[in-house]
């Protein structure tokens, strides 16, 4: 592989990571988020099934081994009641968000097309669940992480 084919195998695989992550921690909020937003948490974890199912996909295009689902994922704070199970939504697609931003500078054509509104889909949904957004989705988050735990 080139070093360019490197450098986007690589960003796919971090996407993918976040991706496992997300749909790990989508599980923990739609334990604990109140049932006005429960709808809202489900879309979110089907949206971000089908993200980590397409870039299986990629990486396996590509001829490589996609990596796996962890068994469980540390969350970044206890979730016992809605309150918390909101902002670990905020906090999972901000930091999907910026894999994305980082995937989005390494990747080109159709995978740079998907990366972007995955990037705008992500950023969309942390608004949501924030009640605000940040002026540049996927970098300032970026500030203060740079695993994809969920």
């Amino acid at each position: 592989m080139s070093e360019a084919e490197d450098r986007e195998l690589d960003a796919l695989q971090a996407a993918l990571a976040a991706e496992h992550a997300a749909v790990y921690g989508y599980g923990v909020v739609g334990g604990r988020v109140g049932e006005e937003r429960r709808t809202e948490a489900r879309a979110a974890y089907d949206a971000h099934r089908a993200r980590r199912d397409a870039l299986t996909r990629d990486v396996r295009d590509l001829g490589a081994r996609p990596v796996a689902s962890a068994a469980g994922y540390a969350l970044p704070f206890e979730v016992p009641d809605t309150a918390s199970a909101v902002r670990l939504a905020a906090e999972l697609e901000e930091r999907v968000a910026g894999v994305y931003s980082d995937l989005v500078r390494a990747v080109g054509g159709d995978r740079r097309t998907a990366a972007a509104g995955a990037l705008r889909e992500a950023a969309v949904r942390a608004a949501r669940w924030r009640g605000g957004s940040v002026a540049f989705p996927g970098l300032a988050e970026r500030a203060g992480s740079a695993t994809p735990t969920a």
